[in-house]
């Protein structure tokens, strides 16, 4: 070393001219807490955006892709080795109302206009167990080889099924009944299973399909069923009407006995009492009395003309009468007077009234009004005669109604209890008479066909498998296998609780993260990745000894530790490739390796081990003694020396301190590989030494709690960390788009990117 010495310290390590010896003060800006929290902004730590869903999937591609793959081959495996089944499908017509050849009310149905109770009715129907029995029977599938193959057990349910025995074993009759009655519904079951309706929307029409491994079989089933289900529902009619008509026969007989009984009653009680009652059922008495009052109604009105005639007569002159007027005689009489009148006028002025001719016209004209008087007095007389007639008519009659009221009395005294059987006798006679008009009505509807359903279209053989479709398989396999997989990496990224990103070394450690070490492809090494000063590798070490000269308010800290949480993490790779950047700049920069359990810098740089920082702790050696140049100008090195049985004790003695106080004095800067936090004494009794600590995570790799843990046992040695590196990182695995890493390979070659690249 080329250095002016005036003086050595206590640690053996020259000392620069005009320097005092003093002790380190180093700053402890870092509270005694060691409560390890998130930087407290605007960004809520639990917030998730489409992004990191997205970029979750994107780390998680391969499980998304084998879990695709996986479901997808188990689709088409699965698919190919399912049985064809064939789908025989059958077409009918079923109307709400049937022709109406007669129309017999409340028996014939009748349904309304709106609601589909009528066709869920009819849907029901068809897949109605006792129609699935029918056809059974009717086919005799019990027999049948093809349908027995259907309902036979699948070889699982048979190998852990109860296992009964043999048949012989049943000795109990209600047990093997009971077997039979199970295998029987079974049965019926797995048909009903097989059997599907498809209503046609907005039609009539509905298709009734039946599923099984036998095409020719599927088309005789369905034929079967559509024929069973046409006839089983005339007879459900044809069973309606007969038992209708057996109904009415039983109550007709009833009826017609107790019309006849009610009827003798009545007989019986009128002959008893003498009441006679006419066709009408109104009793005589009470006739003949409507009778009078109606006569005696009339009698009075032509009396009380009559008297008005009468009265008129009396009161006026004769010739005032409308009767005299009008009477015929009056008139001709008047005529002929009024002739003799006019001849005697005219006479008058030839000959005068004493002339034999002239007494003789008055003489005639005397004889006329003597008539014509007379008349008057017979008109007169007439009229009151019909007065009189009228009169004693109507008083007649009065004597006739009081005689017809009592005996209209008695009778109604003793027509209540008739009256009574009357109309038993009325009510029953209508009721008999209205059951036998339905019972003539249905038996003339009973005998006319009412089928509301046909077949439109008969079933054919299916020539290709229904199911399993090859295409809908594999699209159901895809979108379950893609749920299924983006499940998983879910769950994987739930249960991965590793620091993944600079975001998560922000959010959960709350430390600023001063860089990113992009992960290098193997076998590049990182010797080879530094040997290319362009390579994303090396831009990536240089960003960081940029950021360090901001970590603090005087820039670099002059004592450095460089520590992880646990091994392998990159620690010695930053504390190297940092010391030689810090040494291209000029700057007279040590690198001791801290790490007397597991040292690894004297390999990288290359350098010989024999002595180093354990020989001048245990004070058989002087630090300028240990201290070693390198192949980069500027940059020393102290390495461990051998491995001693108690680095923590070493490290604590003031040895150490004096050699962090006497370097950071005599060099520019000085590097500490220090070990792992976690679970050794040594890295916290350094980071109390240094001036600044740079924490290394791995990407990935380090667990948050065991990052946590680290942290709060630096901040209880009052270590100043200064923030944290993420080594390791590839965005691709990560899924996250990191924007300083995307640009340290800017400007390089593409072979250069092509052997650099990271994954």
């Amino acid at each position: 070393m080329t250095d002016a010495i005036d003086t050595n310290d206590a640690s053996g390590l020259p000392t620069p001219a005009g320097q005092p010896n003093r002790q380190l003060a180093l700053p402890r800006d870092r509270p005694l807490s060691t409560e390890v929290s998130p930087p407290e902004n605007g960004d809520g730590g639990d917030e998730i955006s489409l992004l990191d869903y997205w970029r979750v999937i994107v780390k998680r591609r391969w499980t998304v892709l084998a879990t695709l793959a996986i479901v997808l081959v188990t689709a088409l495996v699965g698919t190919l080795l399912m049985t064809p089944i064939y789908r025989a499908s059958v077409t009918l017509q079923i109307e709400r109302d049937t022709m109406q050849v007669v129309q017999v009310e409340g028996f014939t149905p009748e349904e309304s206009g709106v609601g589909g109770d009528f066709y869920m009715t009819q849907y029901e129907l068809l897949k109605s167990r006792s129609l699935a029995q029918r056809v059974i029977s009717e086919l005799d599938l019990e027999n049948d080889p093809a349908y027995q193959a259907m309902t036979a057990p699948s070889p699982w349910k048979a190998l852990f099924g109860s296992g009964g025995g043999d048949e012989d074993t049943v000795v109990d009759a209600a047990v093997a009944e009971a077997a039979e009655s199970d295998r029987q519904s079974a049965m019926i079951t797995a048909f009903l299973n097989r059997l599907s309706v498809e209503p046609v929307r907005n039609s009539r029409l509905v298709r009734v399909h039946f599923d099984s491994p036998d095409a020719a079989f599927s088309q005789r089933v369905i034929n079967a069923l559509a024929e069973a289900f046409i006839a089983s529902n005339l007879e459900r009619r044809f069973e309606a009407s007969s038992y209708a008509k057996t109904y009415l026969e039983e109550r007709l007989e009833q009826l017609k006995i107790k019309l006849e009984d009610s009827e003798k009653e009545l007989v019986a009680f009128a002959q008893r009492e003498r009441i006679v009652d006419s066709s009408n059922g109104t009793p005589l008495p009470a006739q003949s009395l409507a009778e009078l009052n109606t006569a005696l109604a009339k009698a009075q009105d032509e009396r009380i003309r009559a008297e008005a005639r009468w009265r008129q007569a009396e009161a006026a002159s004769g010739m005032g009468l409308s009767s005299v007027l009008g009477s015929t005689i009056i008139q001709t009489l008047q005529e002929t007077r009024a002739g003799l009148q006019a001849q005697y006028q005219e006479k008058l002025s030839v000959f005068k009234p004493a002339f034999p001719e002239m007494q003789q016209l008055q003489a005639q004209i005397d004889e006329l009004d003597r008539l014509i008087a007379t008349e008057v007095a017979n008109i007169k007389l007439s009229i009151r005669a019909e007065y009189q007639a009228a009169l004693a008519q109507e008083q007649l009659l009065r004597n006739q109604i009081n005689t017809v009221k009592d005996e209209v009395l008695d009778l109604q005294s003793r027509s209540i209890q008739f009256n009574i059987l009357r109309r038993e006798v009325d009510t029953n006679r209508q009721q008999y008479e209205a059951l036998l008009q339905r019972y003539k009505e249905i038996g003339v509807a009973g005998g006319v066909g009412t089928n509301n359903i046909s077949i439109v279209d008969s079933a054919e053989r299916p020539r290709f498998a229904h199911s399993p479709s090859l295409g809908l398989n594999l699209a159901i396999g895809l979108l379950l296998g893609l749920f299924l997989g983006i499940l998983l990496a879910f769950l994987f990224e739930l249960i991965d609780d590793s620091l993944k990103s600079p975001e998560d070394i922000e959010r959960l450690l709350g430390q600023s993260v001063l860089g990113v070490i992009p992960r290098l492809k193997a076998p590049m090494t990182p010797a080879q990745a530094l040997a290319d000063p362009r390579s994303a590798f090396a831009e990536a070490y240089r960003s960081v000894r940029t950021a360090l000269q901001f970590s603090t308010d005087t820039g670099v800290p002059r004592c450095l530790l460089v520590t992880s949480a646990t091994p392998s993490e990159g620690k010695s790779t930053t504390a190297l490739t940092l010391a030689r950047n810090f040494a291209e700049l000029g700057k007279r920069v040590l690198i001791i390796d801290g790490d007397l359990r597991n040292p690894s810098l004297h390999r990288m740089i290359s350098s010989d081990n024999s002595t180093g920082l354990s020989n001048y702790l245990a004070g058989a050696a002087k630090a300028v003694d240990v201290i070693r140049p390198t192949d980069v100008p500027n940059l020393s090195f102290m390495p461990t020396g051998p491995l001693p049985p108690n680095p923590a004790e070493l490290l604590m003695g003031a040895k150490m301190v004096a050699l962090v106080r006497v370097a950071s004095e005599k060099y520019d800067q000085v590097i500490i590989d220090g070990p792992p936090v976690m679970g050794l004494a040594d890295a916290p009794i350094l980071a109390n030494m240094a001036s600044g600590t740079l924490l290394i995570v791995e990407a990935g790799s380090t667990r948050i709690s065991v990052a946590r843990n680290a942290l709060k046992r630096l901040y209880a040695a009052r270590a100043h960390v200064i923030g944290a590196l993420l080594t390791k990182y590839s965005s691709k695995q990560g899924g996250y788009a990191y924007g300083g890493y995307s640009y340290y390979s800017y400007g390089a070659s593409g072979e250069t990117q092509k052997q650099l690249g990271t994954r």
